[in-house]
């Protein structure tokens, strides 16, 4: 119970920032209804005992059961099987991820059925499975993953080119939507397992990072792949956000409660059926380690429903409010500048970054300390919520002047920053558009969006996860580049290489 109680204190040191903006935005440039107030902190108490239960239950869950797995792929040495697990396990985790569910039905809603959910959810997992299997295969084969990398985003830089605008931002908000809060530490297990077992421990400690970063393009691939062989050049129809004027408090709660329920156990399934597969055919383990394993998934559903649900009833409502009344203000800086802070302090509530920063110290043996790591990502979501927010402000800026640039540099950095950064960094930038970012900060762009005369509520809605998932890979590489400086002797050559 001290770990739960330890996860409890971190969490609610990472929630309280949020609050407090809120609250301080509330009593000067936002004044919110005192039921929609309620319901926040409500929310945020939903958050922290949800996000502590959580993380708690992927310590002894989730993990465990992805480098066993890991680990049994490994052991076989046979190329053909780390492929065909590779497809399998990427499939199945992809299909399971709830983030990828909310987009895909935002999607489909967008498109009045044109693009169903189904097609969505499939198209992209098949992506992921497919480039889960590549990055398996890159590490038994000790390929750099700057190589790789480079060669998939000129694969994306050419498909973009036949790919239609509104699709482009899609398909890069769906490679932030499935690195998920159950995708991530699953994925990052899976890699440390099949890395730990190489004879040479500083490869296998470069290798433990990268596999998010190669699958997250397997979902940008598979979309524009769809779309140009659709033929569909344009989305039409329109999202109908229909505004409850309801005062109630509970009622939202109550109302997603089932709803998550159902989408966090379709999402936990594949993976216990799998673990149990796994148990019987391979891993053999002892019946007090996997009755250990499946408390852990019992904690993993709990956590996962109980911070969703905060963040579906309680914190969305109120990210649309502050969005809408701030953007609608005279001095348009508020907002951009609103936008930055907000950026700033939502990644600290993220479930995903909080497994990613603790398996980067773990890795490092503590020297790359995860403060540093979390402060440097909180930079990166600040800047690029602020530059979304300037995008909706000015019609003139398109989505593709920061992605391209944006991706140029990242893997320009890539050849020259230490190599455990380059994959910590590509890891972060699926690891920061999580469930909180992706609701919180998405209704608040929406609510800014809907405020300001020209803006396009869809289309400026659309692409905000893009630019979440981006800046931090350039944050983290500066911060190698930094480490790199800092210690010439000794502590990096032993850590990156």
């Amino acid at each position: 119970m001290d770990v739960l109680r330890s996860k409890i204190t971190e969490v609610l040191y990472a929630v309280i920032p949020i609050t407090g903006i809120v609250l301080l935005l509330h009593l000067t440039l936002s004044p919110l209804d005192s039921s929609l107030l309620i319901r926040f902190f409500i929310g945020d108490l939903f958050i922290i005992v949800g996000l502590a239960i959580f993380l708690f239950g992927v310590d002894i869950g989730i993990t465990p059961i992805g480098q066993e797995m890991g680990k049994g792929i490994a052991k076989t040495n046979k190329v053909w099987m780390v492929v065909v697990a590779g497809l399998i396990l990427g499939f199945f985790i992809s299909i399971a991820e709830p983030d990828l569910h909310i987009l895909a039905g935002q999607i489909e809603a967008v498109t009045s059925g044109m693009v169903s959910k189904l097609s969505i959810v499939v198209i992209v997992s098949i992506g992921i499975a497919a480039l889960v299997s590549l990055g398996l295969v890159r590490i038994v084969f000790n390929v750099p993953l700057y190589k790789i990398l480079f060669g998939l985003y000129f694969i994306i830089l050419i498909l973009a080119l036949f790919t239609s605008p509104e699709f482009l931002a899609i398909s890069f908000d769906a490679s932030g939507a499935t690195t998920g809060a159950l995708t991530v530490p699953f994925i990052l297990a899976l890699a440390l397992g099949v890395s730990v077992l190489k004879r040479d421990s500083k490869a296998s400690e470069k290798d433990s990072f990268g596999l998010v970063a190669i699958a997250s393009t397997g979902a940008i691939i598979a979309v524009m792949i769809m779309n140009i062989f659709s033929g569909a050049d344009e989305i039409s129809g329109s999202l109908s956000q229909v505004k409850t004027a309801s005062n109630s408090i509970i009622g939202p709660f109550l109302q997603k409660a089932p709803i998550i329920t159902g989408e966090v156990l379709l999402a936990l399934l594949p993976i216990l059926i799998l673990f149990l597969v796994f148990q019987k055919f391979s891993f053999k383990m002892t019946k007090k380690t996997v009755r250990k394993i499946l408390m852990g998934l019992l904690f993993t559903f709990v956590g996962l429903v109980l911070f969703l649900v905060g963040v579906n009833a309680g914190f969305m409502d109120v990210g649309s409010a502050v969005g809408y009344k701030i953007a609608s203000l005279d001095h348009k800086a508020y907002v951009v500048i609103v936008a930055f802070v907000l950026g700033l302090v939502t990644i600290l509530a993220e479930p995903a970054v909080h497994v990613l920063t603790h398996q980067i110290e773990d890795v490092t043996s503590g020297y790359v300390k995860r403060t540093v790591v979390m402060a440097t990502l909180a930079l990166g979501v600040g800047l690029a919520i602020a530059l979304s927010m300037l995008r909706i402000l000015i019609p003139e800026l398109q989505l593709w002047h920061y992605l391209l640039p944006g991706y140029a540099i990242s893997l320009a950095m890539s050849y020259f920053a230490p190599k455990l950064f380059v994959g910590i960094a590509f890891d972060s930038g699926g690891v920061a558009s999580g469930p909180m970012t992706a609701t919180f900060i998405l209704a608040f762009v929406q609510g800014a969006a809907e405020a300001i005369e020209g803006a396009n509520v869809l289309v400026d809605g659309f692409g905000m996860i893009a630019m979440v998932a981006m800046t931090p890979i350039i944050a983290l590489q500066i911060l190698g580049f930094v480490f790199k400086l800092k210690s010439k002797k000794g502590g990096l050559e032993k850590h990156a290489g």
